[in-house]
């Protein structure tokens, strides 16, 4: 039977990348149109229709960009890729955007090599999963039996797709360490095949069958669940607790309007700490449940913010605490930190991708704005992290990285 398609988008196409190549002249003109008329002109912020675009969204609710004097549009984007576009030629001046973006498109697998999207601060920590499919249903929340799980299907005949967002972002990379730690080749020369499709059509796209599984944000995986459709087979904070997930970028043009980019990260820093505050959950997923944000029920999204998940298929529930989706943490969530972008760049080399770059800390340090970060940090009175540049280990496979030396994680990868 022929499967009906859902607004499929392409990896990336040739077509959008030479329609971006071409137009690089045009659209570097459009943020200079902007630096000139700054004093009249509207701030527009692109989101996605995520959970975790939250704090972006309340801080025009809550008040907040007006409170410290700038006008700011909230502005929907169908797709990550069409959010690239927008930041890259200046149509928005920043965005609610995966923190592994800005490194996949300056590395040439998300965009054209060497275009820079900066990285103001960092949106929240976990709250993303991975859906699997009730034809999977003998899986559950065990890694290991996926690979024999599939291995059937393929024996039968059935299509194994699993889909992720964007080629490099946070979902691809959650993606991918899954399906390694469960035995399967997740490289991009590998046999299991992986699709893009933007964030809002996930489950759309699993209900007719064009995947068996996709990494996503809430509140697309408590959606499934709700629908009866899939399950959630594991969670982002399981794979990584406190991983960075969505950062707030910014049109390289606009980057260097001082004054407007740190009113506006002072009121989403604002908005973050009030986001963490269990009693105002509740109004938020109302908020942003509705029809011009993110078009989902606030049930769903209220209850997987309060770390309440009902993993689906019988599965039974669990009460994330520490590691729930989070926003601020008094600060530990917002700070951007190099080590983070290094192992987006090591994660790219893990899966073949691209080499590992030898210049890794320093492209970190060009995309990354730590240094007006603490500026801001230090004029709202957030305590600044002292854990950057540190080695950590992952919670799912425990493996250890040390971004002083990402060569030895890389030979105890390939093993």
């Amino acid at each position: 039977m022929t499967k009906k398609k859902v607004s499929l988008e392409s990896q990336f196409s040739r077509r959008d990348f030479l329609k971006v190549a071409a137009g690089t002249a045009a659209s570097f003109a459009l943020p200079n149109i902007w630096i000139q008329s700054k004093a009249a002109s509207t701030i527009k912020l692109g989101f996605i229709a995520l959970t975790d675009s939250a704090s972006v969204i309340m801080a025009k609710e809550l008040g907040l960009y007006k409170k410290y004097g700038v006008d700011v549009e909230v502005v929907k984007q169908a797709s990550w890729a069409a959010l690239r576009d927008g930041v890259l030629n200046g149509d928005i001046q920043g965005a609610h955007c995966l923190f592994g973006m800005p490194f996949s498109v300056y590395s040439g697998i998300g965009g054209q090599a060497g275009k820079e999207m900066p990285i103001a601060m960092i949106l929240n920590n976990n709250g993303q999963g991975i859906t699997l499919s009730n034809a999977l249903g003998s899986v559950g929340r065990d890694p290991s039996k996926l690979k024999g799980a599939l291995e059937k299907l393929v024996a039968d005949g059935k299509d194994t797709t699993f889909a992720m967002t964007f080629p490099g972002g946070t979902h691809d990379m959650w993606l991918r360490n899954y399906l390694e730690f469960a035995g399967i080749d997740a490289s991009v020369t590998g046999k299991q095949r992986i699709i893009t499709i933007p964030p809002p059509q996930m489950v759309a796209n699993m209900k007719v069958g064009n995947m068996i599984g996709y990494s996503v944000g809430e509140p697309w995986n408590g959606v499934a669940v709700q629908q009866k459709i899939g399950f959630t087979a594991i969670t982002s904070q399981e794979i990584w607790k406190h991983h960075p997930e969505k950062a707030l970028v910014l049109n390289k043009a606009f980057s260097s309007q001082k004054d407007e980019v740190k009113a506006i990260m002072k009121a989403v820093l604002e908005a973050s700490t009030w986001l963490d505050e269990v009693g105002n959950i509740r109004k938020a997923a109302t908020t942003i449940g509705a029809a011009q944000y993110v078009n989902a029920s606030p049930d769903v999204i209220g209850a997987r913010l309060e770390g309440r998940y009902d993993f689906g298929n019988g599965l039974g529930t669990k009460q994330f605490l520490d590691d729930r989706m989070l926003f601020s943490r008094g600060g530990k969530v917002s700070m951007p930190r190099l080590a983070h972008g290094i192992w987006f760049l090591a994660q790219y080399a893990r899966f073949g991708y691209k080499p590992f770059p030898t210049d890794a800390k320093a492209i970190a340090d060009k995309l990354i704005m730590q240094d007006l970060y603490r500026e801001v940090a230090k004029e709202v009175g957030l305590s600044l992290p002292t854990d950057d540049m540190k080695p950590w280990t992952m919670t799912l496979d425990k493996s250890k990285f040390d971004p002083s030396n990402p060569a030895a994680y890389l030979k105890e990868a390939s093993k």
